[in-house]
Formats: structure tokens, sequence, C-alpha cells
């Protein structure tokens, strides 16, 4: 099969197809599962289907190096915003898990996602093995049958070559758990100081004709206020 390049500018030896999505997403997103590929028999933009198995032999060997692919934005490998955890190959296509990692980059294209402004997978590959179609089949307008590829990465992109690939979830991750743990602490810390300071205020309160003009002997207090910073801080965390 003569190799043709689907995307102007794109790499030589890698071609894309692109998968559109739907969306379900979750609060403080962290991993994002969907099908990069289907297996329907209908053909994309280009002619083609990709037969079941197609990317049996490339999961399995990507698996066995213990290095998984990259989730890119928008085929940048300059741009690499999580990797892939799995890959289920089923009927309908493989089913792919990825998570986003902790940079400020991952996040702000997750939001994207999140929000379902972007909303499809592609992916970068190599045909290995085709056959024709029949011709019955290309008069369904097939063109080529794919029938083995080798998978080099997965992309969240702007625009599909295929209209059928799902995004079937979108969920929170434990982001900065390390950080929020601390910060808690510190909270509880703040918080049984406020306390201690208030049961001190109450076994030596002023007697009122000490304070003839009713004046606020509490006065303010420094550590409730850094309490209720912290409790501030961590709840506009939670609502973004």
């Amino acid at each position: 099969m003569k190799k043709k390049h689907l995307i102007k500018g794109a790499a030589p030896e890698h071609k894309y197809k692109s998968f559109a999505l739907k969306l379900k997403s979750d609060e403080g997103a962290g991993t994002i599962s969907g099908y990069f590929s289907t297996y329907d028999r209908i053909p994309d933009s280009y002619g083609d289907v990709i037969e079941k198995g197609a990317f049996t032999e490339t999961i399995e060997a990507r698996k066995e190096s213990g290095h998984p692919f990259p989730l890119c934005w928008n085929h940048d490998l300059n741009q690499i915003i999580g990797a892939v955890d799995m890959i289920e190959d089923t009927d309908h296509g493989p089913l792919m898990t990825a998570h986003f990692f902790d940079t400020a980059l991952a996040q702000e294209k997750r939001e994207l996602v999140k929000q379902g402004v972007v909303y499809q997978f592609s992916f970068a590959y190599d045909v290995r093995g085709w056959v024709r179609p029949t011709e019955d089949e290309e008069k369904a307008g097939i063109m080529n049958i794919l029938t083995k590829l080798d998978l080099f990465e997965v992309s969240i992109v702007p625009i599909p070559a295929n209209p059928r690939a799902e995004v079937t979830d979108i969920k929170s991750g434990r982001r900065n758990s390390k950080k929020d743990a601390d910060a808690i602490k510190q909270a509880i810390a703040l918080l049984q100081s406020v306390l201690d300071d208030a049961d001190d205020d109450d076994e030596g309160k002023d007697d009122p004709k000490d304070n003839p003009k009713g004046e606020d002997s509490k006065g303010s207090n420094p550590e409730k206020d850094r309490l209720l910073n912290f409790i501030k801080k961590i709840n506009d965390k939670k609502e973004n």
C-alpha cells in the first residue's frame, strides 16, 4: 500500500486518523476515557475502515516495553499532556483510558475538553497490513481495509476525520493531594490555636468596670485571620 499523508505538514513517516467524541465530564478531571478508533465498517473521510485486531500487536508490544503511549495535544510532541494507562480492544473499537499530567499545560487542555470546546481524539500510525475491498465494499465507499497498524500516540484534536468515536468519561483525579493534606494539617493546627485562645479569653474575661466604654476587649486575632484565609483558599480550589 502506497503511503499517503493525510494532514499537511505531518511527519513523513506517520499518518493520522481522527474520531469525534461525546463527552461525559466530572469536576476536577484527571483522567479521560474513550474510543480513539472504531471497527464499525463505516469508511472515514479517506475511505478507510479498520479491521478488528489491527492494534493488537502494537498494543502488546508497547505494554511489554513498559513505556505508555503518549497523550498529546494536536499531534504536537512538544505538548505531551498525559499518558495512556490502558487500551482494551473491544468489538466496538480500542477503548482507551489515559491520565492528564499535573502541569499547567495539561490542566489547561483538560479544561478545554471538560468544557466541551474540544471533543475529538486522533491517533498517529503507520500501516503494516491491508487488504483491498470487495466490489460491494467499494460501492459502499470503502477504499482500504486496514488490518495491521503501528500506533505511535493518541491526541486530543479540534478537527476529526471520523465522527463516531466516543469519550465515555473524564474523571477527577487526586491532584496536589500532598499539598492539600499539608494545608489541612496547618488549618487544623491554626484552629486548635484559635480555640485555645478562646478558652483563655473565657477564663480571664475583663470585668465590665475595667472597660467602662464598652470597647471590644478581644481585638483582632491574627491566628483566626490566617485560619480563615486557609479555609478560603481550600474552598476556592475546590470550586475551580
